[in-house]
């Protein structure tokens, strides 16, 4: 069981995804600080109220609804869809029409002394020690 757990942890999909996940956590904080310091202050300005989330907010019988804070998500939501468009998918697909076109030169396969000495490292990463 300790065995395929350890399989399992150095497996290059888990790798990956830990430092997806890591990625993907800064840059949700770069756009965060976008939206909090730059954004929301200027819409904020605009409706005339210090935060968006103070936006449309009424009550009913002591509960308190605020329509601000359902468009201060809603914009969040859209701005990092907007800059994970923009900054990640739109490069990485004008890169892969130029490789299409030839442009960019496709990466060098890897020597067949690499993948020879890929296959003894995996298979003696297999045994059991």
């Amino acid at each position: 069981m300790l065995k395929d757990f350890k399989s399992f942890l150095l497996q290059g999909n888990v790798v990956e995804l830990a430092v997806a996940v890591v990625i993907g956590a800064a840059f949700g904080k770069v756009v965060q600080g976008l939206l909090d310091g730059f954004i929301n202050p200027l819409l904020a300005a605009l409706v005339g109220k210090p935060d968006i989330t103070g936006f449309g907010g009424f009550t009913i019988n002591h509960a308190h609804f605020s329509l601000g804070i359902l468009l201060n998500a809603v914009l969040n939501f859209v701005l990092i869809a907007a800059a994970i468009f923009f900054a990640v998918i739109l490069p990485l697909k004008k890169l892969q029409e130029r490789r299409v076109r030839g442009i960019e030169p496709e990466p060098e396969a890897v020597p067949e002394d690499i993948l020879l000495l890929r296959e003894i490292r995996d298979a003696l990463g297999g045994r059991q020690i």
